[in-house]
């Protein structure tokens, strides 16, 4: 495969994901969220009861960064945080009510999104795009775990 070909096809990731995070932003906005509110809250229903610190390593944020996300969301209503009976210094996540509800709306949402986006893709493409990604993402984790196996050209 050529180099030229590689540099197409990295250019036209890039692209096609701010732009699909883009339209994800906007479609959110207009459901009262976003889409860093949405990742956090189905993800906290797929694992109700994570700690801070580990939905933080689930979704590959800092702390801090989640900590501020978090406080929004609780304010909000969504989300509750409940001591650890195990550690006092750890607090975990939970779904309220509401958030509970939220997270179940946007799930059309989401199908909604899946559907404009893949609207006339054949099943086979999108197949066969969901193992190139998976490889990809792999080949990229592996490099943070390994650093001295970038190949650098």
């Amino acid at each position: 495969m050529s180099l030229d070909l590689k540099r197409q096809f990295i250019a036209q990731l890039v692209e096609s994901s701010r732009l699909l995070r883009n339209y994800i932003d906007h479609r959110a906005k207009g459901r009262g969220t976003t889409r860093a509110q949405w990742i956090v809250l189905f993800r906290l229903r797929q694992q109700e009861g994570l700690s801070q610190v580990d939905l933080a390593d689930v979704l590959e944020l800092q702390p801090i960064s989640l900590v501020r996300l978090l406080d929004r969301l609780v304010d909000h209503g969504l989300l509750e945080r409940r001591p650890d009976p195990r550690d006092r210094r750890a607090n975990r996540l939970f779904l309220t009510k509401a958030g509970r509800q939220l997270v179940d709306d946007l799930d059309s949402l989401r199908d909604s999104i899946a559907t404009d986006v893949l609207q006339a893709t054949p099943a086979s493409d999108i197949e066969t795009s969901l193992e190139v990604l998976r490889n990809i993402k792999d080949r990229i984790k592996s490099f943070s775990e390994n650093p001295g196996d970038v190949a650098i050209k």
